[in-house]
């Protein structure tokens, strides 16, 4: 049974960071894109930055490149999100997610969701 579990946020200032991990189970990670995706309070939800299955390759999207770094460590199947210069308008809940193509699909602009997600954890920057 495939299983995501996104921790690591909370309330931040805006400047501060935080880094966020999803352990995943049930699989591994040159099976499955993992993914993480966010939504603000009230908003869409927003694809952020994810990992591809094949190769590795991580992709950042345009609007938080420079302060989103995706990461991972196979041996401990996790996948990590650092956001550094955390802003207001990162405020919202984080999800991770994995399915065979939703990285490649998360790069050419599409959101078709995915199967399988985590609980979410949430990230609220504010002073």
């Amino acid at each position: 049974e495939v299983q995501l579990q996104a921790s690591g946020g909370g309330l931040v200032q805006p400047g501060g960071s935080l880094k966020l991990s999803c352990t995943a189970s049930g699989f591994t990670f040159d099976e499955l894109d993992i993914a993480w995706f966010r939504r603000a309070p009230g908003g869409r939800r927003e694809g952020v930055s994810c990992r591809v299955r094949t190769d590795g390759a991580t992709y950042v999207v345009d609007s938080v490149k420079g302060r989103f770094t995706i990461d991972s460590d196979d041996a401990k199947n996790t996948v990590y999100l650092q956001i550094n210069d955390l802003r207001p308008d990162d405020t919202g809940t984080y999800y991770c997610a994995a399915d065979r193509m939703v990285c490649q699909y998360m790069r050419v602009g599409a959101d078709l969701g995915a199967h399988h997600w985590g609980q979410g954890t949430l990230v609220t920057v504010s002073s």
